[in-house]
């Protein structure tokens, strides 16, 4: 006799008794159901290709999405959340094969068919080798579909991990992974983070995404900026004025402070931070969190995230950062490594830029693959922001569909030149004029702060935030020749 588990044979089919033919329907049934919650995309920029997908993979009770380009196959697996994927090998500007590595590197259990042509099928064999479960080929057979199709969602074990809280962040590097692996553990607990990069690497673009994962996430994201240049302002802005606060308030109350109760507060930049503030909210942090310690739950309940593109440790070491606040914030570092340490991931991020440059209004155009070779080995001091700006000023100066080597060769020299951002713009004038009027009083204090229009404790601590040292100046009345200040610039082009 065989056993149940052997394949019934048509010859057969009289002889079948009545527990193998429920066993043969409830399987079929079994399939239908799974059919119905089985969730297919197909990717194609050929819009009479998706129709036809669609319709025979609608007709065979599959639940179908399409999208015409790479990037909008992307934002559909996070929203729609496929088994499957079938994609078109040839598509721009992110072919099939870029699209299926992608796909891999976020979900690396998730079945993707390649469609192709004839003329392609060496191709879509490379693309199985890469990770594909199989490939398909035009004009497309109903029947070898559907049986693909089936067998691809027969033995997918994929499911889906939640990747909406970084949506934003586009990377398939390793190094940028093992981040967002830090990032996404600090969610879970309400410990200070503190956030270190070059400016223009994403550092509140981490923030968010921090707070997206956490239990906050539906309440209050608050962004001060550290490097206002105005204290009283500053001031009010993070603790809030003095009528804000009632009898028996707890000492996070008013102003941002008391607006991000129960969410996040990110204080970007926290190393601009005047020192009498930093005393400040160290005593705030003191005297909320108390005897709980860092990241007990405190009266006002702010979970707390600071950003910075300098060494806080080199300016404590320096006596320019506060030390009980420097060992309040932090508590869970972690660095967003620069543009430069990641360039894997800037040929996903050129495509995204030209989707969203698509998006607005604009032509659809593509980069070379000269071009976009000449991108990935370029020199980024200002990290992602500069790529973006490039990016969106490539679109629109570009003539021709087709960007080239040559015309962006032309357009990374153009940059080198660029017109400052207006906060660096106010660093360089402001460190300037201290200079100059530290040089014509020889390092006087009292009279420079006279000529400035300021009180001697301000006039420290702007010195202070340059890292300007009036004895630099003083030198030269005893005839010792004077030593050049030490310019002190962020390595970055955009904060």
């Amino acid at each position: 006799m065989k056993s149940d588990s052997s394949p019934i044979k048509a010859s057969l089919a009289f002889g079948m008794d009545a527990k193998a033919a429920t066993r043969r329907k409830d399987s079929q049934s079994s399939q239908n159901i799974r059919r119905q919650h089985a969730r297919i995309l197909a990717v194609d920029p050929d819009p009479a290709v998706r129709r036809l997908m669609m319709t025979r993979l609608g007709a065979a009770n599959y639940q179908v999405e399409s999208a015409d380009s790479a990037q909008a196959a992307i934002s559909a697996c996070e929203r729609f959340r496929p088994n499957l994927v079938i994609t078109a090998l040839r598509m721009q500007p992110m072919d099939g094969l870029g699209l299926l590595n992608e796909l891999k590197y976020r979900w690396p259990d998730l079945s993707v068919i390649i469609l192709t042509a004839y003329g392609t099928i060496p191709d879509a064999v490379r693309a199985t080798q890469c990770g594909a479960f199989g490939f398909l080929v035009k004009p497309i057979e109903k029947s070898e579909l559907l049986g693909q199709v089936e067998r691809a969602i027969l033995a997918s074990t994929f499911t889906y991990n939640d990747a909406r809280w970084r949506a934003d962040i586009v990377s398939r590097s390793q190094l940028m992974e093992d981040r967002l692996g830090q990032a996404n553990r600090a969610a879970r607990s309400d410990v200070p983070v503190l956030l270190s990069g070059e400016n223009g690497t994403g550092k509140e673009v981490f923030a968010r995404a921090i707070h997206a994962a956490s239990r906050r996430r539906d309440h209050p994201f608050i962004v001060v900026n550290c490097a206002s240049a105005d204290e009283m302002l500053l001031d009010n802005e993070l603790f809030g004025s003095e009528g804000d606060s009632g009898a028996g308030e707890p000492a996070l109350s008013g102003g941002s402070l008391r607006a991000a109760r129960a969410g996040t507060l990110l204080l970007d930049e926290i190393a601009d931070l005047p020192l009498r503030l930093q005393i400040k909210l160290a005593a705030a942090l003191r005297e909320d969190r108390g005897a709980g310690g860092i990241g007990a739950a405190a009266p006002t309940d702010v979970r707390l995230i600071c950003s910075t593109s300098r060494d806080l440790s080199q300016l404590l070491a320096a006596g320019q950062f506060h030390d009980d606040l420097y060992y309040r914030v932090n508590v869970l570092p972690i660095e967003v490594p620069p543009l430069g340490r990641r360039r894997e991931d800037i040929p996903l991020l050129i495509s995204c830029f030209l989707e969203q440059a698509a998006e607005e209004g604009g032509i659809g155009k593509i980069y070379s693959p000269k071009a976009v070779q000449m991108l990935v080995t370029a020199n980024w001091p200002g990290n992602v922001r500069q790529l973006f700006d490039l990016v969106k000023q490539n679109v629109a100066l570009s003539e021709d569909r087709v960007m080239t080597e040559e015309f962006v060769e032309k357009s990374l020299e153009d940059s080198s030149a660029r017109l400052p951002s207006f906060d660096e713009a106010r660093r360089e004038f402001s460190h300037d004029y201290l200079v100059k009027n530290l040089q014509s009083t020889s390092g006087n204090v009292s009279r420079s702060a006279r000529l400035a229009k300021r009180n001697r404790t301000d006039f420290y601590k702007l010195l202070s935030r340059h890292r300007l040292q009036p004895d630099d100046y003083k030198r030269k009345l005893l005839g010792i020749p004077k030593k050049s200040p030490m310019r002190q610039r962020h390595p970055e082009v955009s904060s």
